[in-house]
């Protein structure tokens, strides 16, 4: 009598050394992928959806990868919900333009950014007092801005109801926190922090895996993200887009397609004018534009 063949879905959690652990209701499955994949390109990644065949006791064979809303190159994820973005007030100071870039790479993605600020016991007044008309903005647009700090001792409990339901990245520049913050979120991890543990995951000899781990509700990925922050996959027609009050804006401008440069009646313009949308917003939108209007096309002919 032939066997009669179960298919279970789960989601992959962790990826090591051709194996892909996969949970269903709480169980772990050690699964391998079919050949297949590999002749069709597909890579299961964490964070994939996945139909698979159990072969034995907790073994299992990976069928069919599902549909991914998003992925990333590092870490190698799929289907994240949201990014916590870590920039720190000093060393290195806030950059408005880094975190435009963030934040427009991400929204690409259909990431919800959370910004998380650091090192506020290390700045000034009046740095201080800078960083906070750049939250406030942020916050008026639309931005979830988190009003504690990674030195606080009630972060955990601030962060709760931030990743219940979500699978979460951080990312953010070199030094700003995101060891600390993950150490902060998962004790038991015990990442190094310090300038070298943050470059965890990009050296070239490193046999660092990704994980996601389950922590207040939600999943958080065990190594920080986003090393790369290119926009080539952005065409200019739609990066006003990834700029939330450009975005809203654009419906008022008189040309459909508006670009927001030289065009009669722009909207964006006359509310950069009028002081309603940031001028270094729209001026950081103007050097994305110019970067993606001057790139080269991916696919050159040779003669």
């Amino acid at each position: 009598m032939r066997k009669r063949v179960i298919y279970l879905e789960g989601q992959i959690r962790k990826a090591i050394s051709g194996f892909y652990y996969v949970e269903k209701d709480g169980v772990i499955y050690q699964c391998k992928s079919r050949g297949v994949f590999r002749k069709r390109g597909v890579h299961p990644l964490v964070g994939d959806f996945v139909t698979f065949v159990p072969d034995g006791a907790n073994d299992a064979t990976i069928t069919v990868v599902h549909e991914r809303k998003n992925e990333l190159v590092r870490p190698p994820i799929s289907n994240v919900d949201q990014a916590i973005l870590v920039f720190s007030i000093v060393e290195p100071d806030f950059s408005a333009h880094l975190l435009d870039r963030f934040l427009t790479v991400i929204e690409s993605l259909k990431i919800r950014p959370v910004i998380c600020l650091t090192k506020k016991d290390l700045a000034n007044e009046k740095e201080l007092a800078q960083v906070e008309i750049a939250a406030k903005y942020y916050k008026k647009i639309g931005y979830k801005v988190m009003k504690t700090f990674i030195d606080d001792e009630n972060l955990p409990e601030m962060l709760k109801p931030i990743l219940n339901g979500k699978t979460t990245v951080l990312a953010g520049q070199s030094g700003v926190g995101k060891s600390t913050l993950l150490n902060t979120v998962l004790p038991t991890l015990g990442l190094k922090t310090g300038v070298i543990s943050e470059a965890l995951g990009r050296g070239k000899h490193t046999t660092r895996h990704v994980e996601l781990l389950e922590v207040a509700g939600g999943l958080v990925a065990d190594t920080p993200g986003f090393s790369s922050l290119e926009t080539d996959h952005i065409e200019k027609g739609e990066l006003s887009r990834y700029f939330i009050e450009i975005d809203q804006a654009s419906d008022y401008c008189k040309f459909r397609g508006c670009l927001h440069l030289n065009e009669p009646k722009c909207e964006v313009k006359k509310l950069v004018e009028d002081g309603e949308i940031a001028k270094h917003r729209y001026k950081n939108y103007l050097y994305f534009l110019q970067e993606i209007t001057e790139r080269k096309p991916r696919y050159e002919k040779h003669d």
